[in-house]
């Protein structure tokens, strides 16, 4: 028996775990996934480091600002580039007029999820695969590769709001309220492929960006130079992501090697680099929940149920990693309020977070 159950180790479910932790809660965070961050996800691959989802990070709000500035402190943030250029058909290739830093992590972008997670209980390979309420007023939670059980007080869904639906559906009208499902059910998202493609023996001298912005590309969105972000690069690494038309006409093909070829080949056509069309290597990813196209007007969803239950993601007003960040810190706050209602007056994210990140070097 653990008092809270986070699933997803996202940035919403990161944020929302520490703090309930930090306030006196057990707490248990269970993944999916082999590693941290959702969106925030690093692959290593041929010797280096590739960021295939978030890219960099180019904060606007004080929560993510002054997060940002932690992470300078301690050497996993630094400024990548002021400056994306953007690529419009007809035109010449321009600067964008909206300069600010863009933030990045050397090591991957998944060491900013790594950071939030000291002093948390995770699962990582571990998928839920049912939640039922029990006799003994808790939810039950099963896991489908251990084959074993988790039993909360309270739960805390931060998923991409599709996924949610397809774990909570089940539940059906005697234990979750139609709205609830009905508005989980209202939010949409754009999907996104990523190529991530690796170079040798270029003749020509690199491009003078290290990020692009494709502004009316029916096939193509960003493509940065990823290799720049990493220490010493050995050898030049791009990646390229798609428009979400391209990815929504690719998303269920078993073989998305020939989506990312077409990727390179259309970035190597409109950028006037045939060298682009041409890797020495090449992998490719699919994100179905890339960004919300429909997001949720608040900050999070609360299923109203006797036992709480409550969403959380960057799909709650829908601004990506502050929101997300936001999003989990208001669903904390929920669960606090439908649980002892310990007090939160002490418990300041930064403050935690900065406490903790400590803890974890000493």
């Amino acid at each position: 028996m653990t008092d809270i159950a986070v699933i997803g180790a996202g940035i919403a479910g990161l944020v929302c775990a520490q703090q309930l932790s930090q306030a006196g809660y057990s707490v248990v965070v269970v993944e999916k996934s082999r590693g941290l961050g959702g969106r925030l996800a690093t692959r290593r691959l041929h010797g280096t480091l590739a960021d295939h989802g978030a890219c960099y990070l180019k904060p606007k709000g004080e929560l993510l600002g002054r997060f940002v500035e932690i992470l300078r402190s301690r050497h996993i943030l630094e400024v990548w580039t002021d400056e994306v250029y953007e690529l419009t058909a007809d035109a010449p290739l321009s600067e964008s007029n909206n300069r600010s830093p863009r933030y990045v992590a050397p090591g991957g972008m998944s060491a900013i999820a790594k950071s939030l997670a000291p002093g948390l209980e995770i699962l990582l390979n571990q998928r839920v695969i049912a939640i039922t309420p029990t006799l003994e007023n808790s939810w039950c939670l099963t896991l489908e590769s251990s084959n074993e059980e988790l039993t909360a007080k309270a739960i805390v869904v931060a998923i991409p709001a599709p996924q949610a639906v397809m774990l909570l559906s089940p539940l059906g009208a005697s234990v979750l309220d139609a709205v609830f499902l009905d508005n989980l059910r209202s939010v949409e998202f754009y999907p996104s492929i990523s190529a991530i493609a690796g170079y040798s023996c270029i003749s020509q001298p690199l491009p003078q960006w290290k990020a692009l912005t494709f502004v009316d590309n029916a096939d193509l969105a960003w493509i940065g130079l990823d290799s720049s972000k990493r220490p010493n690069p050995q050898q030049p690494h791009f990646v390229v992501q798609s428009s979400a038309d391209f990815a929504q006409r690719h998303l269920e093909s078993q073989d998305l090697q020939p989506a990312g070829q077409y990727m390179l080949q259309r970035a190597a056509e409109s950028l006037s680099l045939p060298w682009l069309n041409t890797p020495e290597w090449m992998q490719v990813h699919r994100w179905r929940y890339a960004f919300p196209s429909r997001p949720w007007h608040e900050a999070f969803l609360s299923a109203g149920t006797p036992l709480p239950l409550v969403c959380c993601g960057d799909w709650c007003r829908g601004n990506l990693v502050e929101g997300a960040m936001l999003s989990g810190l208001a669903a904390a706050d929920e669960i606090n309020n439908q649980l002892r209602h310990l007090p939160f007056d002490n418990v300041n994210f930064l403050n935690v977070f900065t406490q903790s990140f400590h803890l974890s070097l000493d």
